[in-house]
């Protein structure tokens, strides 16, 4: 059902198949709720001012748990995706990206995802809130997606690494491709949590990510599922550091999957570059000293840059030129 919202909904059947989906999300979590409830995540302490602010927690759970709580992000992600004016290429990553983690975490074969899908239900929107709660909402929603596609990508990419370690490179080769679609979906997700006005963003939800709203500035650099996702790709490229044309010769199908792993990691940074700008423009980082020399974008291009060159002879078609460069600063 998940992946009929992706390629195969008509613009005009846009909102009522992504209802659909949301409703089929919804008896999902009756089913998993009823094997046993989910847990009580306010009640768990925040490790950290970003768990706070976008009411993630981080505790051992049971795999049904962990199921449940992974599909109540989902749900509440298409609920407002019914509403949310993304684009038709970044719903069909998001969903593609939501699709996988039903898989992954409730253990389903892909072939157990029916199609076509039996009719459900479809309750009509309600009045609703106003704009500005659903657009705060919105803020959170898309965020927590954000951070179950990054931890369902480390787990991903570290059952890769691990089946490469063990000499198994058909496994390695399915759990790349399902990272890849995580990754494919960061962008979207976080695209997802922005498609509010950026004058609403500016005026009411920016400032609450700084103190005196919080104890310190927020930034990505505190959500820890994207580090283990970094953690988890630097662990993969220490395993398999060959060049492209060298992993070619030996593995071509895997040097295919680790270049479309690693261009979408490019891609999500070059994203989020120009994510920054449409936002707040040409504004310093509510994380910056107010020493440092670059304003947001700026930071987020260096980041793109330094990846970039960090892939370039890993990937077919890497970005030489800025390889270059970076090598050429790091010898002055």
């Amino acid at each position: 059902m998940l992946a009929a919202v992706a390629t195969h909904a008509r613009p005009v059947e846009r909102t009522a198949v992504l209802r659909q989906a949301a409703a089929v999300a919804g008896e999902l979590v009756a089913a998993l709720s009823a094997l046993a409830p989910a847990a009580a995540g306010e009640d768990v302490p925040a490790e950290s001012t970003s768990q706070s602010y976008f009411r993630v927690r981080e505790v051992e759970l049971s795999d049904q748990q962990a199921a449940l709580h992974g599909v109540l992000v989902i749900h509440r992600g298409l609920e407002d995706l019914c509403d949310a004016p993304l684009s038709g290429a970044d719903l069909a990553l998001e969903v593609a990206g939501m699709r996988q983690s039903v898989l992954d975490l409730t253990g389903a074969a892909p072939g157990a995802d029916p199609d076509p899908v039996p009719p459900v239900a479809v309750p009509e929107p309600g009045a609703g809130a106003s704009l500005e709660s659903a657009w705060s909402a919105r803020w959170l929603i898309g965020h927590q997606v954000h951070v179950l596609f990054n931890v369902c990508a480390a787990v991903a990419v570290a059952d890769a690494t691990r089946h490469l370690r063990d000499g198994d490179g058909d496994a390695a080769l399915l759990r790349l491709a399902d990272a890849t679609v995580y990754v494919r979906g960061f962008p979207a997700a976080m695209d997802h949590a922005s498609t509010i006005p950026a004058d609403y963003y500016m005026a009411a939800i920016r400032h609450t990510m700084a103190p005196p709203s919080t104890d310190v500035p927020l930034s990505g650099r505190q959500h820890r599922g994207y580090k283990l996702f970094r953690a988890a790709m630097k662990d993969l490229l220490s395993v398999v550091p060959d060049s492209y044309e060298h992993l070619a010769a030996r593995a071509p199908e895997l040097a295919e999957a680790r270049g479309a792993l690693l261009e979408a990691d490019i891609v999500d940074a070059e994203r989020h570059v120009t994510l920054a700008y449409s936002m707040v423009q040409l504004r310093r980082s509510i994380a910056q000293r107010p020493e440092g020399p670059d304003n947001a974008v700026a930071e987020l291009r260096l980041m793109r840059h330094r990846r970039a060159a960090q892939y370039a002879p890993l990937i077919r078609f890497g970005d030489h030129y800025i390889a270059d460069a970076v090598a050429g600063l790091r010898h002055s």
